[in-house]
């Protein structure tokens, strides 16, 4: 990275001409220069990132500011052409079928000022699931896409579409060549001359997302290891240059970073009447968490409950499914007070239940679950308060180093290759440490990765705005002028919005 810098920081310099006079100057710019590469034919591989999706949904918009169509506008000023790209039909987001919007792609997210929270766009897609688009495309980012997918023959059949389970992506489906081809398939069809590829992020996206509960498990490295080799060998078969970009570690999005673990204070509790929720923290101590903490001591797992604090703020009830699970020894504590049937419903519920952590990533998503109704009768009726949050609900450290590990091996491999090929290699983890850390500095501005203030990130918590999307492209940027000796201008990222309003005009 510090390379990178200081060769950036040399091109970005201007040639000072003087004439007779001492005194004047005329400041003259770097032309802007392909260096050693060709950006006759620019071709991207990728997810939802290269193609644009932003605030939950893919909309037109937010695909005109993927840092793959604002890339290709910088390669314009040196032999490239903008970005062809599948352009959704408008800004609503989402798929309609049949003039109904699709449940599972829902319109778009904006921030509600009066709700202050983000709510959904009203109204229904203009985009025909079933639609079909002609033509070569070379943003070819596809959602949800993971590494092998990109491989995969079949992936954009609309018929895929609808299986169930789905075996083929929507998007893709849209601008496919044919119900067989591969994304890689349609993309070499292009002859490009310069690609990039960032994928990966999905291999674990999913996993984190649920939670890491087992219906959408990590990529093997093994296949992520064929697939990008795969992908790569192909794409640079007949000298293709390109940049490679390698993956952060997702569970420093704001999607699990928001919500914290410990939000039950006696306001929460008492729905902003602070006596109130004190009155409610002394009656679940006596009912619930007081005998929970006797019984478990007893179990040496004292532990894992504590009593609710009126003066600080407290953790949330979870279930972790590396406790050892004490339903039996429980039941039999509480069968003498609670009887043998209302016991065992104790017992099972609380058998691997504990308060979480500062270790433990609480979802965005389980935002509104929080206090929320289990479908038990009091005093187990609130989810993380008297019920314990699901493995879907949130990320325990187990599986949050799962994550890590798995990442680290997709990294290794994404370097090897960009350094046995010759590519220009992205350092995206580096950056997004730096945004969840200390934020970045531009002009006049802070960027940072907090959610809906921070500018980089919509309101999905997963995918940016424009304005990160600019970042990105920034990123890709340097690298490409450090590798091939370019002289490709920075965008100013001053000039792209951050979260996008109700009515996109």
């Amino acid at each position: 990275m510090i390379k990178n810098f200081k060769w950036l920081l040399l091109v970005s310099l201007s040639f000072v001409a003087c004439n007779n006079n001492d005194d004047d100057t005329v400041e003259t710019e770097v032309p802007v220069t392909s260096g050693s590469a060709s950006f006759a034919k620019y071709v991207a591989l990728g997810d939802s990132f290269a193609a644009g999706y932003s605030d939950g949904a893919l909309f037109k918009k937010a695909q005109e500011t993927s840092y793959v169509n604002i890339l290709a506008q910088q390669f314009i000023p040196a032999g490239g052409t903008a970005a062809t790209t599948p352009f959704m039909v408008d800004n609503t987001g989402g798929f309609s079928n049949g003039g109904v919007q699709v449940p599972q792609f829902p319109t778009r997210l904006y921030f509600d000022a009066k709700t202050k929270a983000p709510v959904n766009v009203p109204g229904i897609s203009g985009t025909a699931i079933t639609a079909h688009l002609s033509g070569q495309f070379s943003n070819m980012g596809v959602p949800g896409a993971k590494s092998y997918h990109l491989i995969a023959p079949g992936y954009g059949n609309l018929a895929g579409v609808f299986a169930s389970p789905a075996t083929a992506s929507p998007y893709f489906s849209r601008f496919s060549s044919s119900a067989t081809t591969t994304i890689l398939a349609d993309a070499l069809a292009q002859s490009p001359t310069f690609f990039s590829l960032f994928i990966g992020g999905n291999d674990v996206l999913g996993f984190a997302t649920t939670g890491g509960d087992g219906t959408d498990p990590i990529t093997p490295t093994a296949t992520f290891n064929f697939a990008y080799n795969t992908l790569v060998t192909s794409l640079t078969a007949n000298g293709a240059k390109g940049v490679l970009a390698n993956l952060p570690y997702i569970t420093t999005l704001p999607h699990f970073t928001t919500v914290p673990y410990n939000p039950l204070t006696s306001s929460v509790l008492g729905l902003g009447n602070v006596a109130a929720g004190e009155a409610a923290i002394a009656a679940l101590n006596a009912q619930l968490y007081g005998p929970l903490k006797q019984a478990l001591t007893a179990f040496n797992a004292g532990d894992r409950i504590n009593l609710l604090s009126t003066t600080a703020a407290n953790p949330l009830l979870i279930s972790d499914e590396n406790l050892t699970n004490l339903s039996a020894q429980l039941t039999a504590a509480f069968t003498p007070s609670l009887g043998a049937a209302k016991a065992a419903v104790y017992g099972q519920i609380f058998g691997q239940a504990r308060q979480a952590t500062k270790a433990d990533l609480v979802l965005l998503s389980t935002k509104s679950v929080i206090a929320g109704a289990s479908g038990y009768p009091a005093p187990l009726d609130k989810f993380g308060v008297t019920f314990p949050l699901l493995d879907k609900h949130i990320l325990i450290p187990s599986e949050i180093e799962a994550i890590k590990v798995a990442t680290d091996a997709y990294n290794v491999t994404i370097a090897s290759i960009a350094d046995a090929k010759g590519l220009a290699f992205v350092d995206t983890k580096t950056a997004m440490t730096q945004l969840a850390s200390t934020g970045v500095r531009f002009g006049n501005y802070q960027m940072t990765a907090s959610y809906a203030t921070g500018g980089a990130f919509s309101l999905d918590g997963v995918h940016p705005t424009p304005r990160g999307y600019a970042f990105i492209a920034n990123l890709f940027i340097n690298a490409i002028n450090a590798k091939y000796e370019s002289t490709l201008r920075n965008v100013d990222l001053a000039q792209y919005q951050t979260l996008f309003p109700a009515t996109i005009q």
